[in-house]
């Protein structure tokens, strides 16, 4: 435990993307007991300056996807969030979040993955989490994953980012929420339940 300890103080000291996005300042939650992994992309500017992840609206529709409280959700001991970026990379030209530096999934990612005893269901969240939990069923687009989400098994489940940028997403594939939303809710309480 005091190696989890002592990679855990040293991710959250990183700053290694320094001069590259506005401010180092990893957000993650871990335990290796953990029975869910929640892959996300990058915090935001409200979990940047929180410094708890999804304590934004995107939070209140990824806690109603899974259908979990907040309690639920923010116990480290049975869900792990871990994003491909631990930083907020900063915003684009058209004021959305640039996607995570590659540099910290690729320096953090698989050690931290270890501390993992065994997640039961792993949550893919937006396209560079499918590509890395995912290869397989990663095409180049977000929507072909999510459509394949029984391709992906039992243990693995592709999702959109449910940020309100997605919500034209949303309107446009019913089949999202009349489909995917149930078996997801049911995959997270089995897993949280045991």
């Amino acid at each position: 435990m005091d190696g989890d300890l002592s990679l855990l103080t040293r991710v959250r000291a990183c700053r290694i993307c320094e001069g590259r996005i506005p401010e180092p300042r990893p957000v993650l939650r871990l335990q290796p007991g953990a029975r869910i992994l929640i892959a996300g992309q990058a915090p935001g500017t409200r979990v940047h300056a929180s410094g708890k992840p999804f304590t934004d609206p995107s939070g209140d529709r990824l806690r109603w996807w899974m259908g979990v409280s907040e309690d639920e959700f923010y116990d480290e001991t049975r869900i792990a969030i871990l994003p491909m970026g631990f930083c907020f990379p900063g915003l684009d030209k058209n004021g959305g979040d640039k996607p995570p530096p590659a540099i910290c999934a690729k320096t953090w990612r698989a050690d931290l993955m270890a501390l993992l005893e065994n997640p039961k269901l792993v949550l893919m969240i937006g396209g560079p989490a499918i590509r890395w939990h995912a290869p397989d069923l990663w095409t180049g687009r977000v929507t072909d994953a999510v459509m394949n989400w029984r391709a992906a098994g039992r243990a693995r489940v592709p999702l959109p980012h449910p940020s309100w940028r997605n919500n034209s997403w949303l309107k446009k594939n019913p089949w999202f929420d009349m489909e995917v939303l149930p078996d997801l809710q049911e995959r997270v309480r089995a897993a949280l339940d045991g």
